[in-house]
């Protein structure tokens, strides 16, 4: 049990001494993606390798979550402590890892498979978020702890007020990750105001974006730091319990919160009076059945109360009556992940990253037609240019960039003359996209623009709960109108209609899936008016 912050400081001592006596490091990536390629079986390998040769003292092989570089997974790096130098091995095989360490144990490097990690991808990036993420073991308490982990929260218990926590955070000019954007601090503030006996955190971890995997990545890698964000705004609300609404489609990332739980528990770090102060926190994982409306708040306290997840009318808003009817916090992953940095660091410090309006960094998931699928973080204000072309290395096999999809679902296409966009929550509102949660989908010049908005309404006409008839019916019918398009059987009239049909479906909607449901359709009106005009029938043209 750690009950003070000199424990604790003991401890990450401790264990930064004992991880000293092995030189160096094998990391392995274990994230989702690098798993499915096989890098359980090549972690396998490469340990027993080391300890077949004798190598125990000098190296180990650790298990860490996903560095961002997805396109080249398997990802393993050499790691030398003492220097702080880094060997990044990509496209690495079962087959490859004795040809690894018969290079390593010489003293030489495998030069066939080494990355070159002064490339803009890794060298344009900022990482807060991910600053553990390719470093610690997941599944290790103590490794998150001598990486400054739980600093923050036990720092703060034993040195500040709940209304310190409040101001940095709202000094910070944190925005809400999960596309929203509302300022964390005041919507924290508005609970901390609320006098009532209960109050809930809640964490939503559901992240239904088609082509968006940032939360996934951030659960498995660090999920520690969303229990300790989580846990610090239970302290500066006055909350003691904590849920973590997560889709049962994650099971990996729903594997390793339930540990970090249970480590946390184990350690006092999670429970009754933590750092022995008069505060209690406890958290606990429940599972989504997949359903993308239950990413909405009210639809996901819902579904956490056991009842189907359908939104409700607001207000009242959470801050007044949230789960079970107490005042609740809920943010996304993202959201909770940049706390501890942010209060180690200061508010000020976080505002000196991103822009005026939108400080600090933002998580993407870059997919589709580019070279580096993958995980990255940047500052806000960076060019969309900037990150597709050179982070992400831009479009593959020499054809063209033709737009960017951001924002899910709920988010629009954003053509190539709008490339050099600062991304930020206002600009891209501008050009009737959303930043969302951070799903960033390039498409090429052969990607027809009426099926991608054809996709995203048939999607959000799948996952509508029902409940109203705009969203209900006018997706239904903008999915048939565009399935029309699709076919070259469109009317100017069928036009005119789909036009007015997503105003009306904005317009009406109960909640933001429908709301925001026609963004695709009326960005790709905005800007490839051309395709539309083009599937029109041309006797009725």
């Amino acid at each position: 049990m750690i009950r003070s912050l000199e424990e604790l400081q003991e401890l990450a001592e401790k264990k930064r001494c004992d991880d000293e006596a092995c030189k160096e490091e094998l990391r392995v990536c274990i994230g989702s993606t690098c798993l499915s390629l096989g890098a359980e079986a090549i972690q396998k390998e490469l340990d027993s390798g080391v300890k077949a040769r004798g190598l125990e003292k000098r190296c180990r092989v650790k298990g860490v979550g996903c560095n961002g570089l997805c396109a080249a997974g398997v990802l393993v790096s050499q790691v030398n402590k003492a220097s702080g130098t880094e060997i990044l091995f990509e496209s690495i095989t079962e087959s490859d890892a004795k040809a690894l360490l018969d290079a390593y144990e010489t003293g030489a490097v495998l030069e066939s498979k080494r990355s070159d990690t002064t490339r803009a991808f890794f060298t344009k990036q900022k990482k807060i978020v991910l600053e553990n993420a390719g470093y610690i073991d997941p599944d290790d308490i103590e490794d998150y702890i001598a990486h400054q982990g739980y600093a923050a929260l036990f720092d703060t218990l034993t040195n500040a007020l709940p209304g310190e926590v409040l101001d940095e955070v709202k000094l910070s000019g944190l925005r809400g990750r999960g596309g929203g954007g509302y300022p964390t601090g005041l919507k924290w503030e508005s609970v901390a105001k609320v006098e009532s006996e209960v109050k809930y955190i809640v964490c939503n971890g559901d992240e239904g974006d088609p082509g968006a995997f940032m939360d996934r990545a951030i659960m498995e890698a660090d999920p520690h730091r969303i229990l300790e964000g989580m846990a610090l705004a239970g302290y500066a609300c006055g909350a003691e319990q904590g849920y973590i609404y997560v889709r049962a489609e994650y099971p990996m990332a729903v594997e390793k919160l339930n540990r970090a739980i249970k480590q946390a528990r184990q350690l006092g770090i999670l429970g009754r009076h933590i750092a022995d102060s008069g505060f209690s926190f406890d958290v606990e994982v429940r599972l989504g059945g997949g359903a993308f409306v239950c990413g909405e708040a009210t639809a996901l306290i819902t579904s956490i109360e056991g009842n189907r997840g359908h939104p409700r009318q607001k207000p009242p808003h959470l801050s007044d009556s949230g789960l079970w009817n107490a005042p609740t916090v809920l943010n996304n992953v993202e959201t909770f992940a940049n706390i501890p940095p942010i209060i180690r660091n200061g508010g000020a410090w976080y505002r000196g990253f991103g822009t005026e309006k939108s400080p600090g960094t933002k998580v993407f998931a870059l997919t589709g037609q580019i070279v580096n699928t993958g995980l990255v973080e940047v500052p806000m204000g960076m060019s969309l240019r900037e990150i597709i072309e050179e982070i992400g290395g831009g479009i593959p096999d020499g054809k063209k960039f033709k737009a960017v999809q951001t924002g899910g679902p709920s988010g629009g296409c954003i053509p190539e003359q709008h490339m050099d966009t600062p991304v930020d929550y206002d600009s891209l509102k501008s050009l009737g996209s959303i930043m969302g949660s951070g799903g960033m989908i390039v498409m090429d010049e052969d990607s027809s623009m009426v099926e991608v908005a054809r996709f995203f309404m048939e999607f959000c006409q799948s996952e509508s709960c029902g409940k109203c008839a705009p969203c209900r019916v006018g997706t239904t019918e903008l999915s048939k109108i565009l399935g029309k398009f699709s076919r070259k059987e469109a009317t100017a009239r069928d036009l005119d209609q789909l036009r007015d049909l997503c105003e009306v479906v904005k317009e009406t909607s109960l909640c933001g899936l429908g709301q925001t449901a026609p963004n695709p359709v009326t960005s790709t009106l905005k800007y490839f008016e051309s395709e539309y005009l083009d599937a029109i029938r041309k006797e009725n043209a």
